[in-house]
């Protein structure tokens, strides 16, 4: 799981990055964050024990679970970008959308490596491969939901008229504890199964695994 969680987390992070600076804010250009080195981008605590501690608990318990992480958020200034409110949007759809074609990618790996002849390496190939599927779908639908400061609040702020996105905005503070509710009752993995099997299934369809 390392890997892909690893790639996953930070290539998301990069891509905010990215797009921020493409779109008039060099805040995360100047910060050195614009880098596919995972070492710029991990948070201890996100990205290494958080996930960790997930797949132990899941193990004990004999259950999976909703696996997922963060990185040290990329720094971004809306103010600095070109028409903020709209902008906004492209620079938080960045980090899901890696997410969706790194997923992608992961399922030609899994084909490839299913459809290769049987070997040393065919077993743990195809054990990366899906986990790499795996979290990348855990993160652009956790991502997506529309809780600031998730990329899919943001979205809504950017989508929604000015007084009702500034209202929305104000949300941002109580976001994380809000996930963690979600999470610890249960309803995070009931809002978020069905998208991840759903998108699963969508991808083994058209690479017919």
């Amino acid at each position: 799981w390392a890997l892909p969680v690893v790639l996953a987390i930070t290539l998301h992070e990069a891509a905010h990055g990215y797009v921020a600076r493409h779109f008039g804010d060099p805040t995360a250009h100047l910060a050195g964050r614009i880098t596919l080195n995972p070492l710029r981008h991990i948070d201890p605590v996100g990205t290494i024990l958080v996930p960790a501690g997930i797949l132990a608990l899941s193990s004990l318990a004999g259950a999976g679970g909703i696996l997922f992480g963060w990185a040290k958020p990329v720094p971004v200034n809306f103010s600095r970008l070109r028409n903020p409110k709209a902008d906004m949007l492209w620079v938080a759809a960045a980090g899901p959308f890696v997410n969706f074609v790194m997923a992608i990618a992961w399922a030609v790996l899994f084909r490839i490596a299913a459809t290769a002849e049987p070997g040393a390496y065919t077993l743990p190939m195809l054990k990366m491969a899906d986990a790499g599927i795996q979290i990348n779908a855990v993160l652009m639908a956790l991502n997506l939901l529309p809780i600031p400061p998730l990329d899919g609040g943001r979205i809504a702020v950017s989508l929604l008229p000015n007084r009702l996105a500034w209202q929305y905005a104000r949300l941002e503070p109580y976001g994380f504890p809000i996930l963690l509710v979600l999470l610890f009752t249960g309803v995070l993995g009931t809002l978020l199964w069905p998208l991840i099997a759903g998108f699963r299934y969508l991808l083994s369809l058209v690479f017919g695994f």
